[in-house]
């Protein structure tokens, strides 16, 4: 069974599954321009297909070739084995916060990050839910109980940033939540990085039509449909809101102590590359070897000042 969600702007529905299988039920109009949208269709409207890579305006015109993409990770891998052994050896704390819109390759990333590093000193974490428990105490203490130990480095999947992306969007917090948390949140990382952590923060965006690619994608992957989840489905109607509500948290929360970087994810194998070239050029570990990192894409990987000047994130149009 499915859902469908009727715009104001066109008179063509998206239309996602239920996950629970239940009787289909109507949605609330949402304003977007784009044309229908079905999930569990066989195959995507040509339009979407041929708008997705470049979507969002991505700067280039070709995907990257796996060759080259192999020929320039293996040196980033080696050198991140660098990173791990200069931290374990000096009590380094490092924390790596990956954000960004629902199918925009955090995961995957962060594999690539932690696929030849000791899992024991690299430590990824992606929470559930809160429980009642958690749900009654400071916003940030289960965050704060993940924090990396000397010698670890922590790949947050998701982060305290839930509060101002998916859980106001979605209505799963009061507004005044929201706005204290924008308020709290360069506090929280300001304590961090002043006891010596080291804190760099990736927002992952895409455009709406390889957002669509990417979640029909996984839905018709029995390998990979458990990565939907009720909320995934909510990503294309919203897509705006979340635009929205990205902005200001980019804007509001990137300080001089934990600034943001975005990276342009249309294209995974580049965004994967930039993301590590990235990491390495902000921790000053030792021996470093500046050929082996290459150069760093600017039109992949950009200060949030000069995003935001630029437009910002995408809004369907």
């Amino acid at each position: 069974m499915a859902k469908k969600f009727s715009g104001s702007d066109s008179k063509e529905a998206i239309v996602v599954p239920s996950p629970d299988h239940a009787k289909p039920t109507k949605a609330r109009a949402k304003s977007r321009k784009t044309k229908g949208f079905d999930i569990e269709a066989d195959s995507l409207p040509e339009a979407i297909i041929d708008a997705a890579y470049h979507s969002g305006d991505y700067p280039y015109g070709k995907r990257m070739k796996r060759k080259r993409y192999d020929r320039e990770m293996e040196p980033l891998q080696i050198e991140l084995q660098k990173l791990m052994r200069w931290a374990a050896k000096h009590g380094e704390r490092i924390v790596i916060v990956f954000e960004g819109r629902d199918g925009a390759g955090k995961g995957g990333t962060i594999a690539r990050f932690t696929q030849h590093l000791n899992p024991r000193q690299a430590r990824i974490v992606a929470l559930s839910k809160p429980s009642d428990t958690e749900r009654g105490q400071w916003y940030f203490q289960r965050y704060a109980a993940q924090m990396p130990t000397a010698g670890e480095i922590v790949f947050f999947d998701r982060s305290w940033y839930n509060r101002a992306g998916v859980e106001r969007v979605m209505g799963f917090c009061k507004p005044e939540e929201t706005e204290h948390f924008l308020d709290e949140a360069p506090a929280f990382e300001g304590m961090l990085a002043r006891d010596g952590v080291r804190l760099i923060k990736l927002f992952l965006t895409i455009g709406r039509e390889m957002q669509m690619t990417r979640l029909h994608a996984r839905w018709h992957d029995p390998l990979k449909r458990w990565k939907l989840s009720p909320i995934d489905f909510e990503s294309i109607p919203r897509f705006d809101d979340y635009s929205r509500a990205f902005d200001e948290m980019l804007s509001r929360t990137s300080t001089e102590a934990a600034p943001w970087h975005v990276v342009r994810s249309n294209d995974k194998l580049r965004a994967r590359l930039n993301a590590i070239r990235h990491v390495l050029r902000m921790v000053p570990y030792k021996d470093k070897d500046e050929a082996a990192i290459g150069t760093l894409d600017e039109e992949i990987v950009i200060p949030v000042s000069r995003y935001l000047d630029n437009g910002g994130e995408p809004e369907g149009r």
